[in-house]
């Protein structure tokens, strides 16, 4: 230990992280990989907005076109975990620009499909080469940075995986409207160019990367992987639509994925070469900080899903319109990102997150008491600021997790850490709809209990209702459209206070993920070394 490190509190341990000098501007390296992140996150949420057209023009149901959806993210959850193999086994560079060709081929095959198993083989492709951009682009930041601009390094990184999905169904939504649901997988293609270009020219990979000996492939951890992690995007996806485990055939698909699951953990501890190394779980950073990001993608994968549907569903909005709505967040996300790299190297970092928390759950509660009634510009603010608060979370936890990790680790690490953000999104989208569901039976009856057509309040409505109609049709008609709309007016206060449950169970979630922030050790940086508390 260097002397400077003798001189440390005893309360405090440090760690040097030595990166080789670099021979170009380490923001040059961040533009580079972050083009290819940019590029697979926003494609993620484009396409989603695109999925009616896409059934139309394929002549396939609405059911069938989700699994664009599906097939896309099981491939791309597959690759995640395994992303640090592949990169020390063929070098991270040359594994990021074969990636990079991979999705941007596989794009423009999207595009070009002419029907369903095409499209779903391409887009299972397109997932297979995306997975691994991610955690790459990650973990090139953290080490291409010094310890102290770290925040930085993840603030660059947050603006393509916070602000691309906010971005996403707005321009997903003027593309397919104005032109076509195939430029959303076109527009791919210059851009995946130019990010191979630009890596080709400023990536280079560190010396143990050029010097690591993976071994041979775990062929049977990667299997296991596949099923397991295949079983619950299915279960995922259909549970709603088949009423869970109330359909045997979700009760096998989850004693599948239950097995399969336990035989990768036990694979992965015991092989002598895993395809991951889960014994990173040990440091106590990373292990608390993947627990806080599962719950973050849950609430932020919830909020991305729910606010537009609310809009369309309630509002009578269109999908662009929607997604004009809901677009200020990136303006707050985008504002947050240069503020919070300057404040991750001077404060603490959980004081940060758990702020970022806190913001995020009234900004959610704040939307939860909206009502049928709101102008177009009533949640402007609570939407801004929710983004705002998003990259008070999303930057600091980043740089805490992976700050006490050694760069040989930080790939790994990295896919991990992506994949758990993942599910966690998956299992929050998947959740909020079912309790939007739910929620709706229960508040419709409810409600009926209060205006039944034997209650005194039913009898006045009908009766005022029906002398309205009166003026345009005869008496039978008359209460006949009139008992329509009351059923339909019970209906649509059932959905506004199951969206209402859903906005506040979210916040609920976000009060939580605050004592949670704390698990984490806190670390401080100094030019070469990390110190953690």
């Amino acid at each position: 230990m260097s002397s400077a490190d003798e001189a440390l509190p005893s309360r405090l341990t440090s760690q040097t992280l030595e990166s080789p000098p670099l021979a170009v501007n380490p923001w040059l390296i961040a533009v580079a990989v972050m083009l290819a992140t940019f590029m697979e996150v926003l494609d993620t949420s484009i396409s989603a907005v695109s999925l009616p057209y896409i059934g139309g023009s394929l002549a396939a149901s609405t059911d069938e076109a989700t699994w664009v959806l599906t097939s896309y993210l099981v491939a791309n959850a597959i690759v995640l975990p395994a992303s640090g193999w592949f990169s020390l086994r063929f070098g991270r560079k040359r594994f990021l620009i074969t990636c990079i060709i991979i999705f941007t081929t596989a794009s423009f095959l999207c595009g070009a499909a002419t029907s369903l198993p095409i499209i779903l083989i391409a887009r299972a492709l397109q997932g297979a080469g995306g997975g691994a951009l991610q955690p790459m682009s990650q973990a090139i930041l953290l080490e291409t940075f010094p310890p102290e601009k770290r925040g930085q390094a993840m603030a660059a990184f947050g603006f393509g995986v916070v602000v691309a999905p906010v971005i996403g169904p707005t321009l997903g939504g003027w593309i397919t409207e104005n032109y076509t649901w195939r430029w959303s997988f076109y527009i791919n293609v210059p851009i995946g160019i130019l990010a191979v270009i630009l890596i080709m020219r400023y990536v280079t990979d560190p010396h143990y990367i050029r010097l690591a000996k993976p071994g041979k492939l775990d062929g049977i951890g990667l299997g296991l992987l596949a099923i397991w992690l295949g079983s619950l995007q299915v279960i995922l996806d259909k549970g709603q639509e088949d009423d869970w485990f109330g359909a045997m055939w979700i009760r096998w698909a989850a004693l599948i994925l239950v097995v399969a699951l336990v035989a990768f953990l036990i694979r992965e501890l015991t092989h002598e070469r895993p395809l991951t190394n889960l014994r990173v779980f040990k440091n106590r950073n990373f292990a608390a900080g993947c627990l806080v990001i599962t719950l973050y993608g849950g609430i932020i994968y919830a909020i991305v899903t729910i606010l537009p549907l609310f809009f369309q569903t309630l509002l009578g909005y269109t999908a662009l319109s929607a997604g004009w709505a809901v677009s200020p967040r990136g303006l707050g996300a985008m504002s947050a990102m240069p503020v919070v790299a300057l404040l991750t190297a001077r404060f603490d970092n959980r004081l940060l997150i758990a702020t970022g928390f806190l913001g995020l759950g009234a900004c959610t509660l704040w939307i939860g008491n909206a009502n049928l009634e709101i102008a177009e510009t009533s949640l402007l603010w609570p939407i801004i600021l929710s983004g705002f608060f998003i990259g008070f979370i999303f930057v600091p936890l980043a740089t805490i997790t992976m700050g006490t990790l050694p760069n040989e680790q930080i790939g790994n690490a990295a896919g991990l850490y992506n994949l758990l953000r993942n599910v966690g999104g998956s299992v929050g989208i998947s959740m909020v709809n079912t309790l939007l569901a739910r929620r709706e039976q229960v508040h419709q009856t409810e409600l009926s209990h209060s205006l039944s057509p034997g209650t005194p309040l039913w009898q006045e409505s009908l009766k005022h209702l029906t002398a309205l109609m009166s003026l345009h049709a005869d008496p039978a008609t008359a209460m006949k459209r009139a008992e329509d709309l009351l059923q339909s007016l019970l209906t649509q206060q059932a959905q506004l206070w199951s969206f209402i449950d859903d906005f506040r169970y979210l916040a609920v979630v976000c009060a939580i993920c605050v004592p949670l922030t704390f698990l984490l050790q806190r670390v401080r940086t100094r030019p070469g070394h990390v110190m953690v508390e």
